[in-house]
Parts: structure tokens; sequence; C-alpha cells
């Protein structure tokens, strides 16, 4: 049975477009979806260059309900049937009952070694800690921000010189192979850990 794919993204979609371009001939998902909370996100163009169905919801008409904006949502999402649910750079947090609709079945990519720097400025914060290595984590989403299982990583050694812009390069190269290959892996039905 080919898996549904809905991809949730904010901004320019970088790692949509390498999920789009991954599911073809024989992977066992496809997309149906792209949708974002900025109508005027670069990732829309480059989803419906593709060929994907496209949807925004505006988060800011909903003022900080976030249950409203979730509600308006739910209405292409649903419309598209996912068997599956990507974030790929989506920067909304979403609430404890939008998870638990999707639960077990949305995947997030965060740009470090989870558990270490959930949240934001990942690559600044393991470069203040001396870190030697950073990377890219897939994990499914629980209601816990930057939690829950972890599907796959990536790891990228940290370089002498390195800024959280030289570094965040570095990784966002790394995220392009592992979230493609734990997508794959896990629509066809393997949970285990990929270690990139």
């Amino acid at each position: 049975m080919v898996r549904r794919v809905a991809i949730l993204i904010s901004g320019g979609g970088s790692n949509m477009v390498e999920l789009v371009r991954s599911m073809t001939g024989d992977h066992p998902a496809r997309p149906v979806l792209v949708a974002s909370n900025d109508p005027a996100a670069a990732g829309l163009a480059r989803a419906a260059e593709l060929g994907v169905p496209t949807a925004a919801v505006d988060h800011r008409a909903f003022k900080g309900d976030r249950a409203a904006f979730e509600a308006a949502l739910l209405d292409p999402l649903l419309a598209a049937r996912p068997d599956i649910i990507c974030l790929a750079g989506f920067m909304r947090i979403l609430t404890p009952d939008f998870v638990r609709r999707f639960e077990g079945r949305m995947l997030n990519i965060h740009p470090s070694l989870l558990p270490k720097y959930p949240g934001l400025h990942t690559h600044a914060r393991a470069l203040e800690a001396g870190d030697r290595e950073a990377g890219a984590t897939v994990h499914l989403v629980t209601s816990v921000l930057d939690d829950g299982p972890i599907l796959g990583q990536a790891r990228v050694p940290v370089q002498p010189g390195d800024t959280a812009a030289t570094l965040a390069a570095r990784v966002l190269k790394a995220e392009h192979r592992l979230y493609p290959a734990a997508l794959r892996r896990f629509a066809g039905g393997d949970a285990s850990r990929l270690d990139l």
C-alpha cells in the first residue's frame, strides 16, 4: 500500500523538496499536500513546480489562538487524507490535541543531535558548548517540543573556525540525506533507528 504524505513548511522548503524528489519509483510513499502557515513561503511555489498540491493558512490571522489556527489547518490536511505528516521547517508549536490526532505518524526533523539542544539556536548552542560534532535528528512528534522516539540521526563534525552559519549549512546538507532515508524506512514499516 502506498502511503500518502503531507508536508508542513514555513519557509523555503529545502527539506520538503528533498522529500518530494525522493518519493518516486519503488518508494513506499507519495506526496499529496504541502501546506504552510505562511502564504508567502517560498516552498509553496517550489512544491507547485514539483506538481504537489499546496495550501496555506496564515497563522497571523488567528492572533495567537493556536487551536483556531490548527482547526483551519485541518481542513486542507484532512481533505488530503495523509497517512504520514512530515514537519519540514514548520515553525509553529502544535497543541497536544493536534499532535494526538496524528500520534505515531507525524515526523519532524530537528537540526541537533537530540536530546541536545531542543528549540532554537541549535548551532550557536553547540559551538558555545564546545561540541566536537553536531547534526540532525528525525523523530516522531509528541506533545513535548523536539522530543519523541528517534528514527534517525546524521552526525556532522564541528570544524575549527565554524560559525553558526557555516555549521548550519553543513548540517542542512546532512538533513537532506537523513530525512528522505528516514521517511522511506518509516513509510515501509521500519521504525528502527537509522544512523548516518
